[in-house]
C-alpha cells in the first residue's frame, strides 16, 4: 500500500469528545484525502483482527477510483462504502457543511426501532411505574421501573447506560427488589458508560467472575496493542438481587449495554431473551478531521472473552430467540415481553 505521512497538528479538547486534525500543509484534493483516510484507519483502527477484515483489499478496490477529478459526492460515496465494510456502529463519517452523516452498521436500525415501544409497555403491561430522567440525555425516560400488571415481576427499562448517580440501581431495587423476578429491558439501548455497566451489574452479582479483557491499539501494525486489562464482576452497592433476571435485547442493544451483558451473563440467574445484540463493544477514539473539513471517528479497542474469542461483529446471542415486528407493536402486542412471562412461568413457576 502507498504510505504517506500523517501529521497530527492540533489536539483540541471539547466537552464530550476529543479531536485530531490530520495533515499539516496537506493539500485538499481527493487523492490526498483518500490516502489520509485509508492510512489513518490502517494505523489506528482496533478491530481488524477481531473482525477479520482485510483493509488492504479496501485500498485495492477503491484507490483506483479516486483521481484529481473525483467529485465531493463521489468521494463521499467511496468513504461510506469503506466504513460500511467495517460494520461497526462506533465508526462514522460526517460532512457538517452539507449535513451529511453516515454511521457504519446502522442501516437497519430504523426498522428495529419500530419493533419496540416503551409507551406500549407503560400503557398495556405496567401496573405502576416511575421514571428517572437523566439530565445528560435528550431522552426523558432514561430509566423506568415498576411492577407488571397482575404479576409478581418487577420491570426496569434503560434506554442508555449513563447515570447522573452511578448508584441509581440501589434506589430501583429498594422499590422493586421484593418481586420474585425482574425483567431488565435493554431494547433500543444506545449504550453509554462502561463504569455504569459495572455498577448496574454489581447489584445482580453472585460473586467474582473473570469476564473479559480490553486492549488499546497502540501502533501502526494491526497486531500492535497494549497489554490486556482484565475485568471481573463484583458485588457492589447496598442492594443485591439474585432472583431470576430476564434481560431483553434487540439489534440496537449496543456498546455499554453489551458490556453490561458481559457482566450479567456470567450470573446463573440471568437469561437473555429477544434478538442478538449489535456486536459493537469498543470505545471510540478521538474525532478526526480531514483537510476538506470532513470528520470521522472509529473504534480503538479490542474486547476479548477469557478464552480469547471476540463478540465484536457477532453480538450476544440470546438464550431464547424472538423478535417483534412493527405490525405487532402497531396492534399493541409485545411478543418479546410476553415470551419473558412464558419463560418465567415455565422455568420457575413465576407469574
Amino acid at each position: 500500500m502507498k504510505r504517506i505521512p500523517i501529521i497530527l497538528i492540533l489536539l483540541v479538547t471539547l466537552p464530550g469528545c476529543e479531536k485530531f486534525f490530520l495533515g499539516e500543509d496537506q493539500t485538499n484534493d481527493p487523492v490526498n484525502t483518500f490516502e489520509l483516510f485509508w492510512q489513518d484507519f490502517d494505523q489506528h483502527y482496533g478491530l481488524f483482527l477481531a473482525r477479520g477484515w482485510d483493509w488492504d483489499s479496501i485500498y485495492r478496490v477503491y484507490q483506483p477510483q479516486i483521481n484529481a477529478q473525483t467529485t465531493k459526492q463521489e468521494l463521499w460515496s467511496v468513504f461510506r462504502k469503506m466504513i460500511s465494510y467495517l460494520d461497526d456502529g462506533h465508526t462514522f463519517i460526517s460532512n457538517p457543511a452539507q449535513g451529511w452523516f453516515f454511521r457504519s452498521g446502522s442501516e437497519e436500525n430504523w426498522i428495529v426501532a419500530k419493533e419496540f415501544s416503551i409507551d406500549l409497555v407503560k400503557n398495556k403491561y405496567l401496573e405502576t411505574f416511575q421514571s428517572i430522567p437523566n439530565t445528560g440525555s435528550n431522552d426523558q425516560d432514561v430509566y423506568i421501573y415498576g411492577k407488571l400488571k397482575d404479576r409478581d415481576i418487577g420491570y426496569v427499562y434503560l434506554s442508555g447506560i449513563e447515570a447522573d448517580d452511578i448508584d441509581f440501581m440501589d434506589y430501583v431495587l429498594r422499590n422493586i427488589g421484593q418481586y420474585e423476578a425482574i425483567i431488565l429491558d435493554l431494547r433500543n439501548n444506545t449504550g453509554g458508560d462502561d463504569l455504569t455497566s459495572e455498577a448496574i451489574a454489581g447489584r445482580f452479582a453472585d460473586g467474582e467472575h473473570f469476564i473479559y479483557t480490553v486492549q488499546d491499539r497502540n501502533g501502526p501494525d494491526h497486531t500492535d496493542f497494549t497489554e490486556k486489562t482484565n475485568y471481573y464482576t463484583h458485588i457492589m452497592g447496598n442492594e443485591n438481587y439474585i432472583e431470576p433476571l430476564i434481560v431483553l435485547t434487540d439489534r440496537i442493544t449496543i456498546s455499554a449495554a453489551e458490556t453490561l451483558l458481559l457482566y450479567l451473563k456470567s450470573f446463573s440467574q440471568v437469561t437473555q431473551i429477544g434478538d442478538t445484540t449489535a456486536g459493537d463493544f469498543s470505545d471510540k477514539g478521538m474525532r478526526r478531521f480531514l483537510p476538506n473539513g470532513w470528520q470521522y471517528q472509529y473504534s480503538i479497542m479490542m474486547f476479548l472473552l477469557p478464552d480469547g474469542r471476540s463478540l465484536d461483529g457477532i453480538g450476544h446471542v440470546p438464550d431464547v430467540q424472538i423478535r417483534n415486528s412493527a405490525y405487532n407493536i402497531q396492534f399493541d402486542t409485545d411478543l418479546v415481553l410476553e415470551k419473558a412471562f412464558e419463560y418465567l412461568f415455565d422455568e420457575y413457576g413465576i407469574e
